[in-house]
Order: structure tokens, then C-alpha cells, then sequence
């Protein structure tokens, strides 16, 4: 599928390594600078460039002579220059040799247009000190955009944790490669316009392996051909059974959220097996829905599982589980269930051993509860959990959240970017669960079938807040028949 590519801030390293004795720094303070231009957009606004005492000040110092050149005022504010490395020393000494002004601490003044933010970038691995931290505070404060180069300061590249203060940036250029504190955990809260610069580094320096980046515009021109309905000679059997297992008593909507969703992307059937005592016979609502016991539901041949909404954690819900991870059949493990899988090492072992396709759609706190560590132990390196859960149950994971991130055994990742705060509400992850189930019943291999319902799932999202439909209120139950939407716009991509 069609991605961006991901490094981690020890490949952007290496890649710095491969290609040192090229200009790099003058490359990035001359992109940069070109960001800046546009958002200033031809006003001859006073700029002010806060240049920290490391590479990213070197930077710094570049983007402030460029803007120089093109005719705007600009200040630098920048502290002692003893510590600087020698690259960024002289970039120090080009501005200083063109007249450019340096002041050594900024008195609070917002005559400014813009503030470019080159304090600290992806080698920031301490406190950051009080003078610092007050220039990013005051920063914050001012109401005047901030471009931040690389990474805003104070934003961990790696991770995605923001120290306080963190530069809230309008926008960040980010230097040769996406890192994944950008996009994930604090990132997106930070980085405002992400713009990414290859600064004509060759793929030769680039390491083999990366991250990617899941964008609706890429994944919705490479739509697997099952889901394009171009073929005339089909029946509901053609596009896939699925069933849901879950609901026991109060819950049964979580059931029927996810199969309501299945339903929209393209299930051909789908069996709900119900765990509550008093079950109802039909969904009003979709009535194309087989409602079931949970357990005969189990017992009949279907192309996929979902399992774990709405199930319920007690005795009864263990057995079904039990059975359920016994299958031969692709299968969606999510909600309770993994809260049972967390307490029970049978269960978990049993999870690891399957040798059919198994996805888990963890969010933080059930991630900290099948790893046994905290939430923010999970948070404080999503990627790291996230591939270490792929591991440990053999299974493609989802660690929704902020940033989701997507990983599979073998050790591939990948960060959703779309999807916005109107998913903070009760029941989509019911809905996301049961549009994974539908592209396995309909036989896509999980390594698309996931990241595609992960993607489409927030770009639904994305598409009814532009519609004025969130995200203050966006519910659950209107995201699916957004998603159809969107996969069927997408058919003639």
C-alpha cells in the first residue's frame, strides 16, 4: 500500500552519518525557510528566530539569512555559542558576517508575524532550563504562529511525550524523514502542518526498514479488488460470513455496533451471537442482522470472528473465548476479551499459538493490562508496546489512540494519520472492531485488512466533522455508513 515512510530518531542518525560532508543544514534552513516565506505570505512582518544551542540553532541561523535575503526583519535570540557544534557555529558566524542582529534573551516583545522555533530538535534527551523554557512559554502565549524546525521544542521525536513547556507549533518542517513523535501520543497536538523535507538525501543512505505513515488520500487508490465490486457473478456467499460474539446483559449494543459496522463495509452475512440472558430476536435498526446464542454462533462455519464486545469478563464469557481462539478462522479479539486474555496466561498462550490471522485492538489501558505494566508505561513508547504485544501473541496489533499504532510479528509498524477527537466517544471501537471483521470475512489478508479499517475508520471521522457533524457529538453509529461512503467514492481511484 501507498505510505510515507516512518524513521526512528536512531535511523535519522544513521542516515545523518551516511550522508555527512553533505550540506545538509544548509539544505534544511533553506526548506524551512521556504515554509516560513508562505506563511508569512508576502507580509513584511518582523520575524523572530529562536536558535537553541545545538544543530537544530543551526538551522536556525540558516533560515534566519535566507529570510534576510528575501527582505524581512529578523531577530535572532540565541544564548552563549561556546557549546555549538562546529556546522552550527558557522552557520552562527555566516548571519553575524551579513550584519544579522543576535540578542541573547527576548523581552516578551509580540511585534512579530512569525516565530520560527529552532530551540531543541531530535537529540533533546533532558529538562529543558529555565531560560528556555521560558522563551517556549512566552512563545505559546503570544498568539503569533510558530514554525518549528524538525520538531518542536520540548516534543520527544521518538516517542511523541511533550515536556512542559512543549512549543505548540502552526506548523513544523520536519527534516528527511517523518519521525514517529510527530504523529503519535503529544505529536499531533504539537506539530500543527507537518511538511517533511528530503533535503535530496539519496534512497542509497536510507535504511531498509521503516515505519509508515496511513493516509486516506494513498490507501484509497489501492483498494483491494474485492471491496470494488467490479465482478457481476457474485452472492452474499461470495463476500464472506462473519460473526460477532458478545453482548451479554447491558451490552448488547456493543454487538451490534460492530456488526451494524461489518454490515456497511461489505460483510456478505453477519451472525451476532449474544451472551445476554434475554436476547433480542432482531435489530429493528439493521435488520439484516442474524441475531444468535453466542455459543451456536461459534458452532457454525464462518470466514472470520469478532470477538470481545460487550462480552463481558465472567466465567461464561471465559469459555466463549476458549472456543473462540480454538478455531481455524481469522479472527478480531477486542474489548473484554482482552481483559480476559490480560488475566489468564492460558488464554494469552493460547492466543500466541494460533497459527491463523489474529488481530487485537487494544487502547492504552488494555494494553497496560496485557503487558502488566501501566498506562503510561505503554504511552511513554507506543511503538516499542506495541511491537512488543505484535511478539508476544503473534498477532497484528492496533494501540489505538492519539496517533494509532499498527503492528505485526515480523516487526513492520505503521502510524495512522487520520481521525480527530469526535473518536473519543463510547462504542467506535466497537465499530472499528467489526469493519476489521468484515475485510477478513471478505478474505483480505490481515496485513491490508488492517491498516485499511484502521485508516478509513478516521478518515470517516475526518469526513463528518467537514460535513459540520462533530467532533463535539459525533457518535459511534455514524461513522460506518461514512465509511461506506468514502470506499465507494474510492471505487474509480
Amino acid at each position: 500500500m501507498l505510505s510515507k515512510p516512518i524513521y526512528r530518531v536512531a535511523d535519522i542518525r544513521a542516515i545523518e552519518v551516511q550522508a555527512a560532508g553533505q550540506p545538509l543544514m544548509e539544505r534544511a534552513g533553506l526548506a524551512a525557510a521556504a515554509v516560513a516565506r508562505d506563511m508569512l505570505a508576502d507580509r513584511r512582518a518582523r520575524v523572530l528566530v529562536l536558535a537553541g544551542p545545538g544543530n537544530n540553532g543551526g538551522d536556525a541561523f540558516v533560515v534566519a539569512r535566507h529570510l534576510a535575503a528575501w527582505f524581512f526583519e529578523v531577530v535572532v535570540c540565541a544564548r552563549d555559542a561556546a557549546r555549538m557544534p562546529p556546522e552550527a557555529a558557522a552557520a552562527r558566524a555566516a548571519w553575524q558576517q551579513r550584519g544579522g542582529m543576535i540578542v541573547t534573551d527576548w523581552n516578551g516583545d509580540r511585534d512579530f508575524g512569525l516565530i520560527v522555533d529552532g530551540l531543541f530538535g531530535i537529540g533533546l534527551t533532558r529538562a529543558i532550563d529555565q531560560v528556555h523554557a521560558r522563551w517556549i512559554g512566552t512563545a505559546n502565549d503570544s498568539g503569533i504562529p510558530i514554525l518549528a524546525l524538525d520538531v518542536p521544542s520540548g516534543l520527544d521525536a521518538e516517542t511523541g511525550a511533550a515536556q512542559t513547556p512543549t512549543i505548540r507549533a502552526r506548523a513544523t518542517a520536519t527534516f528527511i524523514a517523518l519521525k514517529p513523535g510527530l504523529l503519535t501520543l503529544d505529536g499531533p497536538d504539537c506539530c500543527g502542518a507537518i511538511s517533511v523535507h528530503g533535503l535530496s538525501v539519496s534512497d542509497s543512505d536510507m535504511p531498509a526498514t521503516a515505519g509508515t505513515l496511513l493516509d486516506w488520500a494513498a490507501l484509497r487508490t489501492a483498494l483491494p479488488d474485492t471491496l470494488r465490486r467490479a465482478r457481476r457473478n457474485v452472492h452474499k456467499g461470495t463476500y464472506g460470513t462473519l460473526g460477532v460474539v458478545g453482548g451479554s446483559d447491558g451490552m448488547v449494543g456493543a454487538s451490534l455496533l460492530a456488526a451494524r459496522a461489518a454490515l456497511h463495509l461489505g460483510a456478505g452475512k453477519v451472525l451476532v451471537g449474544l451472551a445476554a440472558s434475554n436476547r433480542p430476536a432482531v435489530d429493528w435498526q439493521q435488520p439484516e442482522l442474524m441475531l444468535r446464542d453466542a455459543a451456536e454462533v461459534l458452532e457454525r462455519t464462518l470466514d472470520a470472528l469478532v470477538i470481545g464486545p460487550g462480552l463481558g469478563t465472567g466465567e461464561s464469557a471465559r469459555h466463549l473465548l476458549d472456543s473462540a481462539l480454538r478455531l481455524a478462522t481469522p479472527l478480531v479479539i477486542d474489548a473484554d476479551a482482552l481483559t480476559l486474555i490480560a488475566a489468564d496466561a492460558a488464554l494469552s498462550a493460547a492466543v500466541a499459538a494460533r497459527s491463523v490471522p489474529t488481530a487485537i485492538t487494544p487502547h492504552p489501558a488494555e494494553a497496560a493490562r496485557l503487558a502488566g505494566v501501566r498506562t503510561s508505561d505503554i504511552q511513554t513508547n507506543r511503538v516499542d508496546a506495541a511491537l512488543a504485544m505484535a511478539r508476544r501473541l503473534n498477532a497484528a496489533v492496533v494501540l489505538k489512540g492519539a496517533g494509532s499504532v499498527l503492528a505485526y510479528p515480523g516487526g513492520s509498524w505503521a502510524i495512522n494519520g487520520s481521525g480527530n477527537p469526535g473518536l473519543a466517544s463510547g462504542g467506535t471501537g466497537d465499530v472499528l472492531a467489526g469493519m476489521l471483521g468484515a475485510l477478513l470475512a471478505q478474505g483480505i489478508a490481515v496485513d491490508d485488512a488492517l491498516p485499511l479499517a484502521v485508516c478509513v475508520h478516521g478518515a470517516a471521522a475526518d469526513a463528518l466533522v467537514t460535513q459540520g457533524v462533530g467532533p463535539l457529538g459525533l457518535t459511534a453509529s455514524e461513522l460506518a455508513p461514512a465509511a461506506r461512503r468514502l470506499l465507494n467514492d474510492a471505487r474509480g481511484a
